[in-house]
């Protein structure tokens, strides 16, 4: 017997430790049940998805009956919502948490489905799996988690799976294709000589068709260019020919989304961006500076912080999210909220008088609130009359007991334990309908861990 198993002699005196045999087998397997203690979140999330949810949208897409059986669509779907549940998003992370971690195995059951199966997995049934947001709400709800007395709107800026280094202005794409253009042409006339001299040199029957690699390179970004180019004309033209078409109907154009609409021509504004690696995400100004972002847009019930609704946009505002969010509350929950606050950037006549049509008690900042103000001061008032102005007198008569202080409380804690709780700052994903399934996912996740700890 070892000297770890029994004493270890110090100054003279003994002390009995526990035994430390790393080669003891154990007669019986241990069960999954007893990896991690009763009431943890991996237990949960595991019998959630065998017994409660409704998975029937992915099972579909399984029927065919050769080849190796796959993982089980119910494990998967586990594992990739307990992964998000802490924090643990990439795939690479996820495979290697399976083998590493009893809570990841207590909710796979000890299996171990490598990286590229968990990547596509998720890529395979991303729409179905951001389905789930209304199931798990409606479990929240059963467990009188959403109250729906007092909700808070509000968008963060979430970084893209893109540099910003990767975006480029429509004047400089202008430029640089008139550049590349030239630049181009130059290397296949001197590749043409230099063609031209080797056969001299080495007879005619010496193939030299060959395009050097850095001409093809620049060929490769001079295509890129164009392809952007064109994207952006494109665009464009359509917004141009909406708003051509919405005057001659005799109704209000739509408002233009973008900081740098189109010329009334169609032609695009010089300042007007594309991303090469991801062209639905948008420069969007952030706390550290202007970055590739997409904004994700939370509602949030103020008695538990549960997520009611959420969306996700490539648009930095937020004013054109308040009526599709409010609608999309009530198709959730099959209830209105008696109360929604928003800060400013929700501001708008056509809001506030969608609140009012609704019957919502609405709470909208009509300006930025101050360090040590009861409510937000507008910098220049609203015309008297209107229902901004109305809106302004009613927070400052609400003063610091109006609902207006719930806000904050309310849907900033959850941003901040989204990104700073489970580290949640980057989309893994690209596109806008990738992205927009991602956030519902990370939505889920955020609803699961209130869900367990109200259980």
């Amino acid at each position: 017997m070892d000297t770890f198993s029994i004493f270890r002699y110090v100054g003279g005196m003994s002390k009995t430790f526990r035994p430390w045999d790393v080669d003891q087998a154990w007669l019986l397997p241990p069960s999954i049940h007893d990896f991690v203690p009763k009431g943890h979140l991996a237990h949960f999330v595991r019998q959630l998805a065998r017994e409660t949810l409704d998975l029937s949208g992915i099972f579909a897409q399984y029927d065919e009956e050769r080849g190796y059986p796959p993982y089980h669509p119910g494990m998967m779907t586990a594992l990739i919502l307990y992964g998000y549940c802490q924090g643990v998003y990439s795939s690479r992370r996820i495979a290697r948490a399976c083998e590493e971690r009893v809570d990841f195995m207590a909710v796979t059951g000890m299996q171990k489905p490598d990286f590229r199966t968990v990547n596509e997995f998720r890529r395979r049934h991303l729409e179905a799996l951001g389905r789930l947001f209304t199931q798990v709400l409606k479990l929240c709800q059963e467990a009188k988690l959403v109250k729906l007395g007092h909700v808070a709107l509000d968008g963060t800026k979430i970084h893209a799976n893109a540099s910003k280094n990767k975006a480029m202005s429509y004047d400089r794409m202008q430029e640089s294709e008139r550049r590349l253009r030239e630049e181009v042409q130059r290397w296949f006339e001197q590749a043409d000589a230099i063609d031209a001299a080797e056969d001299k040199e080495h007879g005619p029957d010496r193939r030299g068709d060959e395009l050097p690699e850095w001409v093809a390179n620049k060929e490769q970004r001079l295509k890129k260019i164009a392809e952007a180019k064109a994207a952006l004309e494109a665009q464009a033209r359509d917004e141009a020919r909406a708003r051509k078409e919405a005057k001659e109907a005799g109704e209000k154009p739509q408002r233009s989304k973008s900081r740098t609409p189109p010329a009334a021509d169609g032609t695009p504004h010089p300042k007007a961006q594309r991303n090469f690696t991801d062209p639905d995400s948008r420069i969007m100004k952030t706390q550290d500076g202007f970055q590739q972002c997409y904004n994700g847009q939370a509602a949030v019930d103020a008695a538990s912080q549960v997520i009611v609704a959420c969306a996700l946009t490539n648009c930095a505002a937020d004013y054109d999210q308040l009526q599709p969010m409010s609608r999309q509350i009530e198709e959730n929950t099959g209830h209105r909220p008696v109360e929604l606050s928003a800060d400013a950037g929700y501001c708008s006549e056509e809001n506030l008088q969608t609140l009012e049509a609704e019957g919502i008690d609405g709470y909208i900042a009509t300006g930025r609130q101050k360090h040590g103000d009861s409510a937000p001061t507008q910098p220049q008032p609203a015309k008297g009359g209107t229902l901004r102005a109305a809106m302004e007198a009613k927070l400052k008569r609400g003063g610091f007991d109006s609902p207006y202080r719930l806000r904050k409380q309310t849907v900033e804690p959850v941003f901040g334990q989204i990104k700073q709780g489970r580290g949640f700052r980057q989309f893994l994903l690209r596109g806008l309908k990738k992205v927009s399934a991602e956030w519902k996912l990370i939505c889920i996740a955020h609803n699961l861990v209130k869900l367990a700890a109200a259980s």
